[in-house]
């Protein structure tokens, strides 16, 4: 049985990593993403869809760690005139703080802060890495990507900071991948009037901690024009505007 189960888990692996994108099979391959083919897939399909759609506004991503989905987020922004801004403060990521958080999350950070953490493939954990964010950038060049703050623009500093001072109008898409309930909550809150109509919040830890699934649940209390849509990292899809 643990045989077949493993059989099914790595057949479905690479039917997923099949269906990607070739610039998402590069990320997977160059260990830049710790995402699933399937949270890829899921981020790719939805993202097409919203730019098929011509909802207005530019795609963020909030949590770059090495990179890679925003690498994916970039391009298919730029093919499409859209500007993408990645948050992140290129380095530790900072500790979960809040009560909601859970236990998961905080053992998890004892095992970042102790140094512990292993990277992708055996590589050296992403937050451990003395200059991240010119690693970033240097990746991002290896795909044609000009971090210059025209079309691609990296905020560097905790989202409260970065977020209010970004001239940012309107977004279509944001994939918010920060883990811990309070940088959830504040990206939420911060984002939700500036979501066109038609656009979406992708949130890739729901299922993975507490702490982000409370502030998402919490959200979607108060504010009625997002409709929530299941799956390995959920979609909140805004269908209009709130009230």
């Amino acid at each position: 049985m643990a045989y077949l189960s493993s059989f099914v888990w790595r057949t479905r692996h690479m039917v997923e990593t099949s269906r990607l994108s070739a610039t998402a099979r590069s990320v997977r391959r160059d260990r830049l993403t710790y995402l699933s083919p399937w949270k890829l897939r899921r981020l790719e399909t939805t993202l097409k869809q919203v730019l098929q759609n011509n909802v207005p506004g530019d795609i963020a991503e909030f949590g770059i760690a090495l990179g890679g989905s925003a690498i994916i987020l970039s391009q298919e922004a730029t093919r499409h005139g859209r500007g993408f801004h990645g948050f992140d403060v290129f380095g530790m990521i900072p500790p979960p703080t809040s009560a909601k958080d859970g236990e998961k999350a905080k053992d998890r950070y004892k095992t970042i802060a102790s140094r512990e953490s292993r990277g992708i493939g055996g590589d050296l954990y992403y937050g451990y890495r003395d200059n991240l964010y010119d690693e970033v950038c240097s990746s991002f060049g290896k795909y044609g990507l000009a971090v210059d703050g025209s079309m691609v623009t990296l905020h560097k500093g905790l989202f409260e900071d970065t977020l209010p001072v970004a001239e940012i109008k309107k977004f279509a898409f944001a994939h918010i991948d920060c883990d811990w309930y309070d940088p959830v909550r504040f990206c939420l809150n911060s984002l939700a009037d500036r979501i066109s109509p038609g656009g979406v919040i992708l949130i890739d830890d729901y299922h993975d901690y507490g702490g982000c699934r409370t502030a998402t649940d919490e959200f979607l209390q108060v504010r009625s024009d997002f409709a929530f849509e299941d799956g390995e990292n959920v979609i909140l899809r805004r269908t209009g505007l709130n009230g």
